[in-house]
């Protein structure tokens, strides 16, 4: 990368084998720097208010809460970073659920290492990425979505109250159960409440498949 400064990166993963094979990949040649790693979402957070990275390359599943509730902090406090979520999962509903929370991009962690590198250039000029067959699959959920609206366009919440109904769009905006009693004015524990009652309802019992619901159903919209 001649010319240039090089691109800063931090990897954050919760197995040190995984963030020393994403720093091999990136150190041939000058055009990406890895300047920091951490091994959760707080530590990311830190290092990236520290470090000033360009891009964030960051798991969605570690210990102590998903890679996506630090999406939004890593946003919010670094003026410009791109976050790039690398997973094991490969269920359009993790994508889905990593676009609302904010990430420019999706990549699964046995993906090359030219991919890999493409990610992150793609992140760092402005643009988003997904790996093909899981951007095809969005494309396929959305448009589906879509033409389940136009059909019956409230079928599947038909059975929510209009309280239920409201806490299924916060959820869906990946707001916790006291941010959402906060904005609802309501107490932590009768959100908990109203929360078990609409995923019985719904049969469904992760936030990945409720951000879906809302999706298809148009109340993001």
């Amino acid at each position: 990368m001649s010319g240039a400064e090089s691109i800063r990166v931090l990897v954050v993963d919760d197995h040190a084998v995984v963030r020393e094979g994403i720093r091999h990949v990136l150190s041939d040649g000058t055009e990406f720097s890895v300047v920091g790693e951490a091994q959760s979402g707080a530590e990311a957070v830190a290092s990236a208010t520290q470090l000033l990275p360009n891009v964030v390359v960051l798991d969605i599943s570690m210990p102590g809460g998903s890679g996506l509730h630090a999406v939004g902090e890593l946003l919010e406090r670094v003026s410009g970073v791109r976050v790039l979520m690398l997973s094991v999962h490969e269920d359009v509903e993790y994508v889905l659920e990593s676009v609302r929370a904010g990430a420019h991009g999706y990549l699964r962690k046995d993906s090359t290492p030219a991919e890999l590198r493409e990610a992150i250039r793609a992140l760092h000029a402005g643009r988003t990425y997904y790996s093909p067959a899981l951007a095809a699959q969005m494309t396929e959920a959305l448009r589906k979505g879509k033409e389940a609206r136009e059909e019956a366009p409230a079928q599947a919440t038909d059975v929510l109250t209009g309280r239920e109904r409201e806490i299924l769009v916060h959820i869906a905006q990946g707001k916790t159960n006291k941010e959402i009693g906060a904005e609802l004015g309501i107490s932590t524990r009768t959100v908990e409440a109203h929360r078990d009652s609409l995923m019985r309802k719904l049969g469904i019992r992760t936030v990945a498949g409720l951000t879906r619901l809302a999706l298809e159903q148009g109340l993001l919209e």
